[in-house]
């Protein structure tokens, strides 16, 4: 009998966690990403106090998941190239979150919030397209590219047979990383399609 009153037991906790399960997995399928303004350089302080917030304030069943949005960008600068990630909204942090009173006082008084995007005092919540395309500008594998020249620009040519000329920037195609640099041949201007780290802006 102590076996089978155990066995039910057993089964009843496990029925009550199963259930309180699909309840918690719910509430986060009906969760929705608001927009924190927080102080220009603070995004990164700003998401890990508010993590910390979540945890030490037993929020993790209303607060789900905080996000300062970056992308990976090459950045030439005197023809040297590196990979960085790049805020996609600076000041602004992304908040997965059922909002209720709670909640809403949790991320505003985290230090160095100013306050949600919405309309008037109320926060107003991403739609799933826009959640969606930020989402896929995070994941992206192939870079975007940042270059300290733009075009009517001098730059000097770096490698190859020119290197050592300087020419003007006639066009920028930053999907291929190339630009197209008018060089002086025989006091002719002949238009050369070079890599970014090819060139380097003259000052």
């Amino acid at each position: 009998m102590a076996d089978q009153d155990n066995s039910q037991t057993n089964s009843a906790d496990s029925t009550d966690n199963s259930a309180a399960e699909e309840q918690k997995q719910a509430e986060k399928t009906n969760a929705r990403w608001y927009v924190v303004h927080t102080y220009s350089g603070y995004e990164e302080r700003v998401a890990n106090n508010m993590r910390q917030r979540i945890e030490s304030m037993d929020m993790e069943d209303k607060v789900y998941q905080v996000l300062v949005p970056t992308k990976k960008t090459i950045e030439f600068k005197d023809g040297i190239k590196k990979e960085v990630r790049k805020r996609i909204f600076p000041g602004y942090v992304l908040v997965q979150m059922n909002l209720t009173d709670d909640s809403w006082y949790m991320v505003r008084n985290t230090p160095n919030v100013t306050g949600f995007v919405g309309i008037g005092s109320k926060p107003t919540p991403l739609g799933d397209m826009e959640v969606q395309k930020i989402l896929k500008t995070m994941g992206k594998d192939a870079p975007a590219f940042k270059i300290d020249f733009v075009e009517g620009d001098s730059v000097e040519i770096l490698s190859g047979p020119f290197a050592k000329f300087v020419g003007k920037v006639s066009q920028i195609d930053e999907d291929r990383g190339k630009v197209t640099v008018l060089v002086s041949v025989f006091d002719r201007e002949t238009p050369m399609e070079l890599n970014f780290t090819q060139v380097k802006l003259v000052v």
